[in-house]
């Protein structure tokens, strides 16, 4: 069976899902104001190789662990579960504009849920 990265449609989906994801998440008033001074460049460059990995393709991502990348924004800004809700909405929605299936949106969803409680600090 193809990884969901395959499935999805490999480096180009994911490339084009990014971009047009922080088109929205910048949009989200619940939620853009996280991304304020942020090097958005790097940020996209950061979420491809994440989401590379987390949906099984090649394992390019150097980044922080959740948890601490993450540390600041809960601890300064009062990140939570409400807004992890509302990134994954804006994942959700990018995937069904680019035209991918329900099921394969919920696989995302699925992926995205197992990183919710190192993302908000919990359990470490």
């Amino acid at each position: 069976m193809s990884s969901l990265y395959e499935q999805l449609g490999g480096e180009a989906a994911i490339d084009a899902a990014v971009d047009k994801f922080y088109e929205k998440v910048l949009a989200d008033d619940r939620i853009k104001h996280f991304f304020d001074g942020v090097d958005m460049e790097k940020q996209h460059r950061m979420q491809k190789g994440f989401l590379t990995f987390a949906f099984g393709g090649p394992n390019n991502y150097s980044g922080r662990g959740m948890a601490a990348a993450h540390r600041k924004l809960v601890e300064e800004k009062g990140l939570n579960d409400t807004h992890f809700d509302a990134v994954v909405e804006n994942l959700g929605a990018t995937l069904k504009e680019l035209g991918v299936s329900d099921e394969l949106i919920g696989e995302a969803a699925a992926v995205a849920e197992t990183v919710r409680d190192a993302t908000l600090g919990r359990g470490e």
